[in-house]
Formats: C-alpha cells, sequence, structure tokens
C-alpha cells in the first residue's frame, strides 16, 4: 500500500533541463527549518501533500480491477457431492403388474474446468456415482469425463473475449495520466507560490533599502534646515516621502505574509512553533532573468500533442469506445455453441472395481449444437447505436481538446515573450531611472531642483525597481505555464509518474 509520493513517483538525483541543484527525494529535508530552496519546496509538496497522497490510490484502484478482469480466465476446481431417495411404481414386462420400487442415489463429483479466450470452454472431472434399490443389486459407476464446448458466432474471437480486460488496462493507465496531471498541477502551484515569494521578498528589500535612503536624506536636510542652508519646506517633502516608503513597507510586509503562507500550505508545512524564524524562498539565482528557451512555437505544439495528460487520456476514452463498439456488434450475432461431451466409465458391484473396470469397453459420447437468438434485438441494436455515438463524441471531444490545447500553448508562448520583452525593457527602464536620481541629486546640490523633484525622481525609481523584479518573475512564472500547457513540466524537471504509457494514436 503506498504511504507516500516516493511509492508512486520516481525524483532522480539531478533535476533536468532546469539546471538547479540535484536533490534526492530521501534526502534530509528541513521540517520545520527557515530556508527553503526551490527544490526542496518541491520534493516536499510530492511527498506531504494530502491531496496527491489521495490521487496516488486511483491507479492502485484501476490496477485492482483490472486483475479482477484477467481473473474471468483463471482456471477453476469445482467439487459436488448429492445424495437422493426415491420411491416409484413399477410395471413387470411379463404380468403387467405394477410394483413399488424404492431406491438411493450417491454421487461424489470433481474436476476443474476454464475458459479461454477463444471462446472455448474445457471441462475435465472425476466422478463416482452408487446406486441401490430394493429390486436391483447395488451398482457403482466411475467416470471420467471431457467436456468441450466452442462459440461459432457469438464470442468466438479472442479480441471480443477481451474487451474488458483491454478496458480495464485502459483505465488504468488514464488513472496514471490523472496522477500525471493532478502532479503537473501541483508542481506548477508549488512554484509559482515560491517565486512570488521571492519577489515578495526582493520587494520588501528594495523597499527597506529605499525607505533607509529616504530617512537618510530626511537626517541631512534637517542638517542643513538647521544651519539655514536648506528650506525647512525641502525636510517637509523629505519627511512625506519617507512616510510613504513606510507606509509601502507595511504593504510589502502584509503582502510576503500572505505569500509565505500560499507557499507553507503548497509544502504542507506543520505550524511552526511559536517564536520559530519565518519561512525564507532562498532564490537559487536571486532574482536573475531566466534563459530563453531554444524550442520554437512548432515544436511546442508538437510536444503538447504528443505529451499532454489530457490529450493521451482523451486517447484512452477514445480507445475504450472502439472496444465497446467491437463488444456491442458481436452481442448482435445469435449465440451458436458445438459441444463434445466425452467419458470413459467403469461399472461393479464395488468401488474399487468400479475404478478398475474403466479400461473397459463403456463409455459415453455425445455432440451437438446449441443456437439461441432473441426474439427481438432491440436492445442489443440500441446498446451498438450508443457505442458507436459515444466512440464519435469521444472523437469530436479529441480534436477539441487538441484545438484547446494548441491556443492554450500559443497563448502561453505569447505570454512568455511578452514577459521576456518586459523583462529587458524594465531594466533598460529601472537603469536609466537611476541615471534621472543621480542627475536630480547633483541638480538639488547646485540649487537648481527641488527635494519634490529628487523624492519624485526616488519614487519613480523605486517603481521600476520593483517592476524589474517582478517583469523577472512573470517571466519565470510564464515559463511554467508554457511547460503546463506543453504537458513537460514533469520532464523538465525530472520527475516521472509509474505506470505511465504513451497513448496510441486512435
Amino acid at each position: 500500500e503506498p504511504t507516500g509520493a516516493a511509492d508512486r513517483v520516481h525524483i532522480p538525483s539531478e533535476w533536468q533541463p532546469s539546471g538547479l541543484p540535484g536533490l534526492a527525494l530521501g534526502a534530509e529535508l528541513p521540517e520545520s527549518g527557515p530556508e527553503l530552496s526551490l527544490e526542496e519546496a518541491v520534493v516536499l509538496a510530492l511527498r506531504r501533500q494530502p491531496g496527491l497522497l489521495a490521487q496516488q490510490l486511483n491507479p492502485v484502484i484501476a490496477g485492482a480491477f483490472e486483475a479482477i478482469e484477467r481473473g474471468e480466465f483463471d482456471a477453476e476446481w469445482f467439487a459436488s457431492a448429492t445424495a437422493s431417495r426415491d420411491r416409484a411404481q413399477e410395471t413387470a414386462r411379463a404380468t403387467g403388474e405394477q410394483f413399488e420400487v424404492s431406491g438411493r442415489d450417491r454421487e461424489v463429483r470433481a474436476g476443474v474446468r476454464q475458459d479461454w479466450v477463444t471462446g472455448t470452454g474445457v471441462e475435465a472431472s472425476v466422478g463416482h456415482a452408487q446406486r441401490s434399490s430394493d429390486r436391483t443389486p447395488e451398482q457403482q459407476t466411475a467416470r471420467l469425463g471431457l467436456s468441450l464446448t466452442q462459440s461459432l458466432l457469438r464470442g468466438r474471437r479472442p479480441e471480443v473475449n477481451l474487451v474488458r480486460i483491454r478496458q480495464a488496462e485502459l483505465a488504468t493507465m488514464a488513472s496514471a495520466y490523472e496522477l500525471r496531471g493532478f502532479t503537473e498541477a501541483l508542481i506548477a502551484r508549488t512554484e509559482t507560490a515560491y517565486w512570488e515569494l521571492v519577489l515578495a521578498q526582493e520587494r520588501i528589500r528594495i523597499v527597506e533599502r529605499s525607505l533607509t535612503v529616504a530617512r537618510g536624506q530626511v537626517a541631512d536636510l534637517r542638517q542643513g534646515v538647521e544651519v539655514g542652508s536648506v528650506a525647512p519646506t525641502d525636510a517637509i517633502v523629505a519627511e512625506a516621502e519617507a512616510a510613504r516608503r513606510a507606509q509601502d513597507l507595511i504593504d510589502a510586509q502584509s503582502n510576503l505574509q500572505t505569500q509565505r503562507l500560499r507557499l507553507e500550505y503548497q509544502v504542507a508545512a506543520p505550524p511552526a512553533p511559536v517564536g520559530a524564524p519565518p519561512l525564507v524562498a532562498v532564490s537559487p539565482a536571486r532574482v536573475e532573468v531566466p534563459e530563453q528557451p531554444e524550442e520554437g512555437i512548432e515544436a511546442r505544439l508538437g510536444l503538447a500533442d504528443r505529451m499532454r495528460a489530457d490529450l493521451n487520456e482523451a486517447r484512452l476514452r477514445i480507445q475504450r469506445d472502439e472496444l465497446e463498439v467491437v463488444a456491442t456488434r458481436d452481442g448482435l450475432l445469435p449465440r451458436l455453441d458445438l459441444f463434445v461431451n466425452l467419458a470413459k466409465t467403469g461399472f461393479a458391484s464395488s468401488l474399487g472395481d468400479a475404478f478398475s473396470n474403466l479400461d473397459g469397453n463403456t463409455y459415453e459420447v455425445r455432440a451437438g449444437l446449441s443456437l439461441s437468438q432473441a426474439v427481438g434485438r432491440q436492445a442489443a441494436q440500441a446498446r451498438e447505436v450508443v457505442a458507436r455515438a459515444t466512440r464519435d463524441q469521444s472523437e469530436a471531444a479529441l480534436d477539441n481538446a487538441r484545438r484547446l490545447a494548441a491556443r492554450d500553448v500559443r497563448l502561453a508562448w505569447t505570454e512568455v515573450e511578452r514577459a521576456r520583452a518586459q523583462t529587458e525593457a524594465a531594466a533598460e527602464t529601472r537603469a536609466l531611472q537611476e541615471e534621472v536620481v543621480r542627475a536630480e541629486l547633483q541638480r538639488f546640490e547646485v540649487g537648481t531642483s527641488t527635494a519634490l523633484m529628487v523624492a519624485q525622481a526616488q519614487r519613480d525609481l523605486l517603481a521600476a525597481e520593483i517592476a524589474e523584479a517582478e517583469a523577472v518573475i512573470q517571466h519565470r512564472l510564464a515559463l511554467i505555464g508554457l511547460h503546463v500547457a506543453e504537458g513537460t513540466l514533469l520532464e523538465r524537471r525530472g520527475i516521472a509518474v509509474a505506470g505511465e504509457t504513451m497513448a496510441r494514436e486512435p
């Protein structure tokens, strides 16, 4: 019985091609430590998320149903014992006189039987019967029997008899794709929460640095007011700007707590002890611009068509519906069976002699045909109509899912391109705004600018720095969204779902 994500999800020692440091699933992870890397966050989510642990049971259940269907063709042994007593009237041939006869029968029978996928049923048995009455001596009968039944019309083809097994196999594969989709969404949510916490921490750092600069300017301007070199209004402007930075810091701290709680939920972190250090997301590369993916949009579309879990589930549904059509078409045929029963018998007045006489010339042979057909075939015909319509419906659903997948990939690709361009533009804006601040400070020192203009320039720089950090994180989140849209997030993180095989094209 699976007890955790390690039972169903394998994580190699190195993360592929993300370039992040490797972390084996069995490695020691901080259960309540304050610092958490991206890899640790993902692995903790895989190991401890209750939703994923519950989802992992679906393939187990589906596999059990598959084993049940396979058991239909297992051999089985049987045994029976019967006893009867009767009283009847018979007529004497010579005199025509009726007389009563009472007798007792006992029979014991055992054997083994098995059904094959070819529509063949075979049964081998051994039996013993004892017959005694008040008119005839006791007689013992030994019997070795072999029976064969072969379907000639309905149920004759192996593919028909294997329909339920094959459908159960497809259900097991579908449950693996469901697990894949759930795992992929979980990882995407965890990584998104992680990078949003990184952004919240970066925003705190930027605002705190800006507040430190604003307070330093307030102190300088107050000194200038005291010596008469600065107008009191300039100091008031600087104090107002510092107060604004303090307000920004309050909002940033609240947002940090919100993002921290979201990440803690994703990794199913236990409640931290009172006074324990808060959770900190350790960015593997601070807030750097991610590398531009090499694959073009056409390659991404091909990956989505081949890798997305929902498309592969849809293909499996079509295969299941095709099998249902095969089964219902077979159900329209009459049932015509050929049966052959062979038996070797031995008769004697004692049990041992009866089995000893099995090599005698007594035997049983019976053969024949059995034909049956429903008077009306409305139910069978209706089932075939439903099966064909369901298959056509599944094919249409697959076509629509493909269109939606292509749309998702194109939208995600567009967002990646936008985020990349926005990252470059934000970096350039921030660099230019730094020059503006330096210029305004120089002008203020020579008396050609005002404290209000300097505060405005610094406010614009603060906004530019935050916008640059947001653009970089949005670029990373856009790449995550693209990997989810094309169905390759697990492969790009080096994670495989056990029991998953690629569905063939219908």
